[in-house]
């Protein structure tokens, strides 16, 4: 089954900043919430929010976002605020203690991951390395 983008991410390296204490693996803003909901008021036959990790970018690895059908075995699980959002189970160290923002601009509109784990980013934001 061929994959298609939910919406765009970028990477945020949070250095000097104290993560959110949470015994949740991804922490929601209630912008990041918001948008969710309308997402996935679009598509009824899904079940939330799929975040996943792949190697790609110039820097090792970026954040994908897609409709969950199902929840994997190995997956985890993070329900804030009536949103449910599924963590491949690829990429839960990596996302392991990060806030999930949506922010817009005049130019852009996107999905922010401040990730507390990231040891270094390229310099377009879109990839990552931990």
């Amino acid at each position: 089954m061929a994959s298609r983008i939910v919406a765009s991410a970028a990477v945020k390296a949070v250095k000097g900043r104290r993560p959110i204490q949470s015994r949740a693996a991804l922490v929601l803003t209630p912008a990041a919430v918001n948008k969710i909901k309308e997402i996935l008021a679009q598509n009824a036959n899904c079940i939330g929010l799929k975040v996943g990790v792949r190697q790609r970018g110039c820097n090792g690895l970026s954040y994908t976002l897609d409709y969950a059908v199902e929840k994997g075995k190995l997956d985890e699980e993070v329900v804030q605020d009536g949103v449910r959002v599924i963590i491949d189970r690829k990429a839960q160290l990596t996302l392991l203690g990060t806030e999930m923002d949506y922010v817009e601009t005049k130019l852009s509109s996107e999905f922010v991951f401040n990730n507390p784990n990231i040891k270094g980013t390229c310099g377009c934001g879109e990839s990552f390395s931990v």
